[in-house]
């Protein structure tokens, strides 16, 4: 069974990225491994801006009804069981899945763990010797980008560049002036104290597991931050725009 599951992974997941990985770095001029990388960050993030702007657009509806929940956590507060009922019928009524950020995080950690074995073992010569039939095999990768940063090693810049962008991306997603209950409904403020709380975490906990890994994990961690913070700003500034009546 777990044979199978890493088979899976290898064909799946692994062989698609890695190949993908070299066909950009042979084409890109000058051979540079770091383009490459974007590229093939740029060319994931648009395989999965359906699920991401989803995901984006849930969380947004969350925050519009932190309000609405807040009441109902008030008025409940001493009834469990219809407190809850109460929440998820506000969900279904604006038609938004509190699990569908967490989708986006299922799918993407499997990548994650795929491109962290390709900048791992993807520069061994013997394993460029696996690439599709298709695939012009570079026999040499130059893990330089940009002739300055070694992205087979780690890099305390790029690590906190990524602690940066996750900052950024769960701060825009963090609801705005939230008004504390006064200690009325502790599950309200616990939640508001949780959610800032991961604003400062999160990025923190990037920067530690990065700052020990491949600088190219940084790189990929790092645009594809980017690109999730413009995806959010022109879905809020879309979203926060004033509709035009017709007469």
């Amino acid at each position: 069974m777990f044979e199978s599951i890493i088979n899976f992974f290898y064909i799946i997941l692994y062989q698609p990225l890695f190949n993908s990985l070299v066909a950009l770095y042979n084409y890109i001029p000058g051979h540079d491994f770091g383009i490459a990388i974007i590229f093939l960050t740029i060319i994931i993030r648009i395989i999965l801006f359906p699920i991401s702007v989803k995901s984006v657009n849930s969380q947004r509806g969350l925050q519009k009804l932190q309000p609405k929940i807040q009441e109902v956590q008030k008025k409940y507060k001493d009834d469990k069981e219809k407190q809850a009922k109460e929440i998820l019928a506000l969900y279904k009524s604006e038609k938004i899945n509190p699990f569908s950020g967490l989708l986006l995080a299922l799918i993407q950690l499997p990548i994650l763990l795929a491109l962290y074995r390709v900048f791992w073992n993807g520069l061994n010569p013997k394993e460029l010797a696996t690439l599709y039939s298709f695939i012009s095999n570079p026999k040499h990768i130059n893990a330089l980008f940009l002739h300055i940063i070694d992205l087979s090693k780690p890099n305390l810049i790029l690590a906190i560049l990524a602690g940066l962008t996750q900052y950024f991306q769960t701060k825009m997603l963090l609801p705005k002036n939230t008004p504390s209950t006064g200690g009325q409904n502790k599950e309200a403020d616990f939640s508001q104290a949780m959610q800032k709380q991961m604003v400062y975490f999160l990025p923190i906990f990037t920067v530690i597991i990065l700052i020990n890994l491949p600088s190219a994990l940084g790189l990929y961690w790092t645009i594809s931050g980017l690109f999730s913070i413009i995806q959010q700003y022109l879905i809020f500034k879309k979203d926060n725009k004033p509709e035009i009546v017709k007469q």
